[in-house]
């Protein structure tokens, strides 16, 4: 995997969380975020989530709320993040 600038992840008290390293924001509401960054897929999960700050020139994002979970998520992109169970509906479907 090639990495791009610096990946870098601070959390306070699992209620505020910065991360540098930012490429695109896929998808987001109040439960979870999915994110591209310079070391691949992350997935923000938890509750009342609002993205505070994004400047992706930078690379930064800022997001506060009750985070539970922080996931990588290797060989998937954060596009399209909201269409998660398109994929098996099409299939059923055919």
């Amino acid at each position: 995997m090639e990495v791009q600038g610096r990946h870098k992840l601070e959390m306070l008290d699992r209620k505020q969380l910065s991360l540098k390293g930012v490429q695109q924001v896929g998808a987001f509401d109040e439960n979870e975020i999915t994110l591209d960054t310079n070391m691949g897929c992350v997935s923000l999960r938890g509750e009342g989530l609002h993205i505070t700050q994004l400047n992706l020139e930078q690379g930064e994002l800022t997001v506060e709320g009750y985070i539970s979970c922080i996931e990588y998520v290797e060989g998937k992109a954060a596009k399209g993040g909201r269409n998660k169970g398109r994929g098996i509906l099409n299939r059923l479907l055919k």
